[in-house]
């Protein structure tokens, strides 16, 4: 396992095998938009409005006796919490015409003195709503700020490809909460803008390399270009990946039911992601002229004399190399 870890030199051939990570994110990106338009998503109570209350109690809880005393409220929902039994989450619309304290002080006078509650969250349909439009709003405005600041940290493949590998993989991770039926609320909203900062990052280190390769090595096929890119930073993209993931599974398992939805929404776009960033991002590079790019940025860019004079230096032997080399 070290060996495989520290071996730098990986000679994988991702672009004769990118047709088939094309069709696999074809097919997650229609099951995925399908799943949005025919089941939608399950907002969360800080979206849909209601009442959440997280209650425990010294003996076990019976599930189908709870669900039978609170019947009477709309929409019910209750799921077992821990592996001992004793404690449960209660999420529902409440009860027509009364309020969300109305309903909680009828929730505690139905189960009785029985019960500890940890934790109880009112929010109204109207506040609810607007909940729902704010997190539209700043998520199409982190990733417009993301947007531009790649069109112009890049030469426009490279933003293209940077910016469509974003989009598949934001929207198959929310396509798998629309397919699965996990709850969307606004705690998988955070996790869904900081896997958009994280895929960026791996995306855009792999093509710095890719663009480094491309101006030392010109006459070599775009091909063998892309490839070497990929496999250069293959060791930094699984040893980053896994110890992300590492963090996010003891989230996941200790965190709760608070961090459930941050710690799967990292998860899955963390492996999107990174299957984006080797299948789709550099792969959608062959279908430009990024040679040309190279060339313009080489000669015409604001470090072009420096790179010039490291091009020529890299020519000479060590043994012969003049003074201008230091310089």
């Amino acid at each position: 396992m070290k060996k495989l870890f520290r071996k730098r030199n990986y000679n994988f051939d991702f672009m004769r095998i990118r047709m088939v990570g094309f069709t696999i994110a074809a097919i997650l990106l229609i099951a995925s938009i399908g799943s949005m338009f025919v089941k939608g998503l399950n907002y969360g109570i800080d979206f849909k409005g209601g009442v959440l209350m997280e209650i425990t109690s010294e003996d076990k809880i019976s599930m189908d006796k709870l669900r039978s005393e609170l019947s009477f409220l709309r929409d019910l929902s209750i799921q077992s919490i821990g592996v001992t039994g004793n404690a449960v989450l209660i999420q529902t619309q409440g009860i027509d015409g009364e309020s969300g304290a109305e309903v909680v002080n009828k929730v505690k006078e139905v189960l009785g003195s029985g019960y500890t509650y940890d934790r109880v969250e009112t929010i109204g349909p109207t506040i609810g709503e607007e909940l729902k439009h704010k997190s539209l709003l700043a998520s199409v405005l982190a990733l417009l700020a993301i947007a531009i600041y790649i069109w112009f940290r890049f030469e426009w493949p490279f933003a293209v490809g940077c910016l469509l590998s974003l989009a598949f993989t934001l929207i198959t991770t929310v396509g798998f909460f629309s397919i699965f039926g996990w709850e969307f609320d606004m705690i998988v909203v955070a996790g869904l803008l900081s896997l958009a900062g994280y895929a960026c990052n791996d995306t855009i280190v792999t093509y710095d390399r890719v663009r480094e390769n491309l101006q030392k090595n010109r006459k070599v096929s775009n091909d063998e270009v892309l490839n070497k890119g990929i496999n250069e930073t293959l060791s930094r993209t699984i040893l980053t990946g896994l110890t992300t993931l590492f963090v996010l599974i003891v989230l996941l398992v200790v965190g709760g039911q608070t961090l459930r939805g941050f710690s799967i929404a990292m998860s899955l776009g963390l492996i999107l992601g990174t299957f984006a960033s080797i299948f789709l991002a550099v792969p959608m590079l062959r279908y430009f002229d990024i040679k040309q790019v190279a060339i313009k940025v080489t000669e015409m860019g604001p470090y072009a004399e420096a790179a010039k004079h490291e091009m020529e230096a890299k020519k000479l032997p060590l043994d012969k190399c003049s003074g201008s080399c230091r310089r």
